[in-house]
């Protein structure tokens, strides 16, 4: 019997990125804030090297500022929304549907509001996202914990940055698996 690859792993060709709210006036109030922006600069690295569309949002940026360093030159034209739920940000998302891009992959704050409302829009949209779990945070630990158990409840992906980038390439014959390994080496 041939070997089959197991429809739930993730694919770099069925794969975007969308960062959430990782704001000036947001960051410094989560404590693992500076944390998972670095852990999502070390995925929006890899998804550059593999060809893989990012967007970001951000939340009532008059009174909650831009994208923190180095997101902000990443994203200059990070749409903007009031509603907590990202997934009202159609410009880079109907994009991706239309080109075949239904496992998001999530990262930002705070991960029982903003996170959360979006995960929970794109399931319902049939789509399949996959929260990076060292790439979100909150200011409340049990908040974010609680977050992270609904999620999971509903069969939403929680998984490793590690693991989203081994399983993009998928083997180490990939011709980018030394620029990746390079990422991961760097975590």
């Amino acid at each position: 019997m041939p070997h089959q690859l197991s429809s739930r792993r993730l694919f770099a060709d069925r794969s975007a990125v969308l960062v959430i709210d990782f704001q000036e006036k947001l960051v410094p109030v989560v404590p693992s804030g500076e944390d998972a922006v670095q852990f999502t600069e070390s995925l929006l690295e890899a998804a550059e090297v593999l060809g893989i569309p990012s967007a970001a949002t951000v939340q009532y940026p008059k009174g909650l500022g831009g994208l923190v360093e180095p997101l902000d030159h990443r994203f200059p034209g990070a749409e903007e929304k009031l509603d907590f739920s990202s997934a009202v940000c159609r410009r880079e998302l109907d994009a991706w549907i239309a080109a075949g891009r239904d496992q998001i992959l999530i990262c930002g704050i705070e991960t029982h509001v903003c996170v959360l409302q979006t995960v929970l829009d794109l399931v319902e949209e049939g789509l399949h996202p996959v929260v990076v779990a060292e790439a979100v945070a909150a200011r409340g630990g049990w908040e974010h914990e609680l977050a992270i158990e609904q999620m999971r409840s509903m069969g939403v992906t929680i998984t490793s940055l590690e693991s989203v980038l081994f399983q993009w390439l998928g083997t180490a014959d990939h011709p980018q698996f030394k620029a990746i390994s390079r990422i991961v080496k760097g975590l």
